[in-house]
């Protein structure tokens, strides 16, 4: 029988061995800051200039940008849908562009009710109405048979053609005037108004 004191040193010897193995365990991996730092500092880059370098005014040009089908409906504001259908018939967005088609949609169908039947120019084409009464599933189709009815049908390419080169107001206005989008060609200016156009937003679902 091993005397206690044996039994103390072999416990001894065993706790010392485990405290051995645990000293000696791996470290832990680097973490992913710790391997990007090193990455950083393995491959370091210096840039020496000269100090008769003198700095340069770069140009960078205007940049802008249009907004989204999405977000115009989202919006869903008469300003919105005339910007709609200047994108779809790939002409200028500009002030005066956007302003004169608020003018012309308010000579269809008034400000405050701009959306009816979901033809805000009394377009005929696609509609399924004669002399523009038909009706669309809803504003963005609208949107996208006035544009190609724009671009399409006979009679509309002066119009066109000063929206597209973002003619001086008056003109634009003289050209739809002119053209036979209407048969009574707003008497020729007689019925056109200048007040600045409200904004107003068309009720849910007249979107899509």
């Amino acid at each position: 029988m091993k005397s206690p004191r044996l039994h103390a040193v072999g416990a001894a010897i065993v706790a010392f061995a485990f405290m051995m193995i645990l000293s000696v365990a791996p470290p832990a991996p680097p973490t992913d800051a710790q391997e990007l730092q090193q990455y950083l500092d393995t491959h370091a880059q210096t840039l020496t200039v000269g100090g008769n370098v003198a700095a340069e005014n770069i140009d960078l040009g205007d940049y802008s940008a249009t907004p989204g089908v999405a977000t115009l409906a989202a919006s869903g504001t008469n300003y919105d849908w005339a910007k709609l259908v200047l994108i779809f018939a790939k002409l200028p967005v500009t002030d005066d562009n956007v302003t004169v088609f608020t003018r012309w949609m308010r000579q269809e169908n008034g400000a405050d009710d701009w959306w009816n039947r979901n033809n805000p120019l009394n377009n005929g084409w696609g509609s399924g109405g004669g002399g523009g009464t038909g009706t669309y599933p809803n504003l963005v189709v609208a949107a996208e048979n006035a544009a190609e009815a724009m671009r399409t049908l006979p009679g509309y390419q002066g119009f066109v053609a000063a929206f597209e080169r973002s003619a001086p107001m008056e003109e634009i206005e003289s050209a739809i005037w002119n053209s036979n989008w209407a048969s009574g060609h707003y008497a020729y200016g007689g019925h056109w108004h200048y007040t600045p156009v409200d904004v107003v937003k068309a009720p849910a679902g007249t979107w899509g």
